[in-house]
């Protein structure tokens, strides 16, 4: 594994808390990081099946992310598409306006068994670009309405998981995910845990089919939206 560059966090990282259980909790938007359930399980129900992976992976695969969080989301996928044996690499892009410190992420990954943590948790700086024999890790650090209208890639999947649409509005307009429909290729999906209208019509604005699912834990339910 190569780590290819590094960002100083000093200026925009994440401030947090600690709930029981050892759940980060942003005090900036005032909401988890992950389920107080279980954040596997919920990363598996919302981002995976509601992309229908890992049946669609394959070499080359690439997923973008709007949130990258404590890294979760990356590493469930990881370890997905190892299971899957598929030969190739999982691309994997995500866009973070606040990384987390290494410590406070390590310390979020140590709650998780069986998962390849050490892709992460071994780094000294928070990983922008990241490369394995199986993957490639990239990680756009700032506000992903500048950044993401600057990308150059395309995904076939999305994992949208910025905060609460109720307490991170931005990261949810119109505007935005009409940035994430012109970054995903013809029949490429995305998904997300909240099913809030002005989310799903933005959706649906930015040319996506949007359906309803159930939610994971409390939350009754989510978004799946494909690109026709």
């Amino acid at each position: 594994m190569r780590l290819l560059q590094g960002i100083g966090v000093q200026d925009q990282t994440a401030e947090i808390e600690w709930r029981a259980g050892g759940v980060p909790v942003s005090t900036r938007f005032d909401d988890p990081y992950f389920s107080l359930d279980n954040g596997v399980a919920e990363t598996r129900h919302v981002f995976l099946a509601g992309n229908d992976l890992p049946v669609r992976f394959r070499g080359g695969f690439h997923i973008a992310e709007l949130g990258f969080g404590t890294g979760l989301n990356f590493l469930v996928a990881l370890e997905a598409f190892r299971a899957a044996g598929c030969a190739g690499k999982l691309m994997f892009t995500s866009f973070e306006a606040y990384p987390l410190a290494m410590v406070d992420l390590r310390a979020a990954l140590a709650a998780f068994d069986g998962l390849p943590v050490g892709v992460l948790a071994g780094e000294e700086a928070f990983p922008t670009v990241l490369e394995g024999d199986d993957f490639a890790l990239t990680v756009i650090a700032g506000d992903a309405r500048v950044a993401l209208p600057a990308w150059e890639g395309r995904a076939d999947a999305w994992f949208l998981d910025g905060f609460s649409p109720a307490k991170n509005p931005e990261l949810w307009s119109p505007e935005l995910m009409a940035e994430v429909a012109r970054h995903t290729v013809p029949g490429g999906s995305a998904a997300t845990y909240t099913a809030a209208g002005f989310v799903r019509r933005g959706l649906e604005a930015a040319g996506f089919t949007v359906t309803r699912g159930p939610g994971f834990g409390r939350k009754r339910h989510m978004t799946r939206a494909v690109l026709p």
